[in-house]
């Protein structure tokens, strides 16, 4: 038998590398030059995409979800009077046509190295359920909410807690 206040301490110690998806070949990952429709496409499937400025050397440069779409299919609607820059990306104004375009710059990203408690800290200030998983610029993998439900939950099953 395993209290579960120790299960969960022994949960946040564990290392991102541990938990994360390593499958680089199913990540969503495209090039910054990549077509809107491309990355339209992958978002019907996978709620986020990954911005790399290459394929080849796959160095994070941004992220796309389906709530940076938002911004670019809504109709453009700006006031008489704007304070500071307006947000110009749109798909009705034809401004909008590489992943660049639409991509939220500088993602909120963890190292391999970093313990599980640090990446759900991160995901709860930031409001987000995934990160890049980064070491030397470049994404080789990623650590979703997804993911940690599905180790703690099986880690409760594995261990009889009280």
């Amino acid at each position: 038998m395993v209290k579960r206040e120790k299960l969960i301490s022994e949960f946040y110690e564990l290392k991102c590398k541990e938990l994360m998806d390593k499958r680089i070949w199913d990540l969503p990952l495209v090039d910054k030059r990549a077509d809107v429709h491309h990355v339209l496409s992958i978002l019907c499937a996978r709620g986020h995409v990954w911005v790399v400025e290459d394929m080849k050397n796959r160095e994070l440069v941004g992220v796309i979800t389906e709530h940076d779409v938002l911004s670019t299919l809504a109709p453009p609607r700006l006031p008489s009077y704007v304070f500071g820059k307006p947000d110009i990306r749109s798909f009705y104004h034809k401004t909008a046509k590489t992943a660049e375009d639409i991509m939220s710059k500088s993602p909120i990203t963890c190292s391999p190295e970093d313990k599980v408690l640090d990446a759900l800290l991160k995901m709860k200030r930031y409001e987000i359920r995934r990160l890049p998983i980064i070491e030397n610029k470049k994404i080789i993998g990623e650590l979703t909410l997804h993911h940690l439900i599905v180790k703690y939950y099986a880690a409760t099953q594995y261990h009889k807690i009280t």
